[in-house]
């Protein structure tokens, strides 16, 4: 039994072929679903794994970045969602992705129901930003994307990045659960501190990515996907670098986590 893992697709999503191919060169079997055909047939879910909502700009970034594509989900397929995360099974939202997890409730996930209690919002810039950043990860956090990951440098390509919690209670719990998985950070891994460009969209605490409880659900705003071989580096003709990108830890993480709890 391979690793399946269903890629969504459609509707501005433009992100999916990358994700595919990270997802493949950490060892799962990829599948593009497009978002109609899965409403349709729900059941689907079932036999994936693990669940990818790329970046991208679905439905155009209409009304506020995810929003749609966050109430399509919810509405069409909370149900079966909820029931593949209850199953155990792993999903990430990368940059859009994330926008829609955040907006449709799946993260930060504390009673198990789909209650929106975080957003992201315009960059303190007022404009894309589109540069390459560092990040810092929790050593403390339960996220089982992230395993082994200290330091990673990854793109960001987005214009509402900027991570706010809806009340000091829900940043509290963050801090608490470990749900903080990844912040901005400078490039000796000191603290960005808000610091523009360092943090790219000023979100609070530095906040660049989150996880359920459980680890297993996880959403950031840079692009683990867009690093996945030494050539997708800005410097790779300059410096020495790894043959493989540092994001793709992350999806062999993911990948690993699987074959160990469902033996697949």
């Amino acid at each position: 039994m391979t690793v399946q893992a269903l890629v969504l697709t459609g509707f501005g999503i433009n992100c999916d072929r990358e994700t595919a191919h990270a997802l493949q060169r950490g060892g799962a079997e990829p599948a593009f679903v497009h978002l109609n055909d899965i409403v349709a047939d729900p059941a689907m879910l079932k036999r994936f794994h693990i669940l990818a909502i790329p970046g991208g700009f679905s439905f155009g970034d209409d009304v506020a970045s995810g929003k749609i594509l966050a109430n399509r989900l919810r509405y069409k397929l909370g149900g079966p969602i909820k029931q593949f995360i209850a199953d155990g099974k792993l999903a990430i939202g990368i940059c859009n992705g994330f926008q829609v997890m955040v907006k449709m409730g799946i993260l930060p996930l504390f009673e198990g129901e789909f209650t929106q209690e975080v957003t992201l919002t315009n960059n303190n810039s007022s404009r894309f930003e589109n540069r390459w950043i560092t990040l810092a990860a929790n050593p403390q956090s339960p996220c089982v994307w992230t395993r082994g990951v200290d330091r990673i440098e990854l793109p960001v390509r987005h214009g509402e990045g900027k991570f706010i919690p809806m009340n000091d209670a829900v940043m509290n719990r963050l801090r608490a659960n470990g749900q903080i998985v990844v912040r901005y950070c400078r490039p000796d891994g000191s603290p960005a501190r808000g610091e523009f460009p360092i943090n790219p969209n000023g979100a609070i605490d530095d906040i660049a990515g989150i996880c359920d409880p459980s680890g297993r659900i996880f959403g950031l705003m840079p692009h683990p996907e867009a690093y996945v071989e030494r050539t997708n580096h800005p410097r790779w003709t300059r410096e020495s670098l790894p043959e493989e990108g540092a994001g793709l830890q992350i999806f062999r993480n993911a990948v690993e986590h699987v074959r160990t709890h469902f033996g697949a």
